[in-house]
């Protein structure tokens, strides 16, 4: 389940559906991985087919989930929670 967000425009999005602050052409992918970091009960649970998920260098430890070229959902998990997402852009 999604405990907090790190993202303004992402917290917005999930709980309202306001899409300001996002481009559109990847609302519909970041819908799609905020859903399965919403429904995991576990960490492994993430790593679904296309998702390309991987751990991240650094503490605290962080993950992350492809959603196009450049970006990724990032987020940290603690016990069955993902803890502050973010939508970042690697490049």
């Amino acid at each position: 389940m999604i405990v907090s967000f790190r993202s303004k425009a992402l917290r917005q999005f999930w709980e309202e559906g306001n899409r300001r602050g996002l481009r559109p052409d990847l609302v519909e992918r970041i819908l799609d991985r905020l859903t399965l970091l919403h429904a995991a009960s576990e960490l492994m649970d993430i790593d679904a087919p296309g998702a390309r998920f991987h751990g991240l260098h650094g503490v605290p430890k962080r993950y992350a989930i492809w959603v196009n070229k450049n970006w990724r959902i990032t987020f940290g998990w603690s016990e069955d929670d993902a803890i502050d997402v973010d939508l970042e852009d690697y490049h």
